[in-house]
Formats: C-alpha cells, structure tokens, sequence
C-alpha cells in the first residue's frame, strides 16, 4: 500500500497530542508520590480535558485513535482507513 500524503495539520495535531499525553504521564508520576499536591492535581485535570478534547477533535477530522470502544467508528467501519496513529 503506497504510503498516504497527510495534511501537516494531522502531523501539528498528533505532535499536540503526544506533547501533552506526556504532561500527563509525568504528573500521574509526580502525583503518585506527592497525592496531597492540589495545583499539580488542578494541572492534571486542566491537561486531561486538554488531552480529550483533542483527541475528539483529530478523530472527528482523522478516524479513531483508540481501539477496544474507547473510539467510537463512524459507518462504515473506519479502522480499515488510513491514517493510522503509527504512521506518523
């Protein structure tokens, strides 16, 4: 299969994304050792609606990201469909 031409939104989108999925797995770190912190529990929360809301945003545009129904599939199914998260 030849390889898909993306837009650079997509390439801006995903790089968002892992940016700020990273923020989060640092503060899931930091807040497993410090629980009472509330600022780094308010940035948490800030970041995963952050992290959600793009998320819908570049499936809307893209195709699901997630599998096992965290992604929910337009008609017909669109995991078949190109581009997929790996192709980055």
């Amino acid at each position: 299969m030849p390889k898909e031409t993306l837009p650079e939104e997509f390439y801006r989108l995903m790089e968002d994304l892992q940016t700020i999925d990273f923020v989060l797995v640092e503060l899931t770190l930091y807040l497993d050792t410090h629980p009472e912190d509330l600022e780094a529990l308010k940035q948490f929360n800030t970041f995963s609606r952050r992290s959600r809301d793009l998320r819908q945003t570049i499936e809307a545009r893209y195709g699901p990201l997630l599998q096992f129904g965290h992604s929910y599939s337009e008609y017909p199914w669109a995991w078949a469909d190109p581009p997929w998260p790996w192709q980055m």
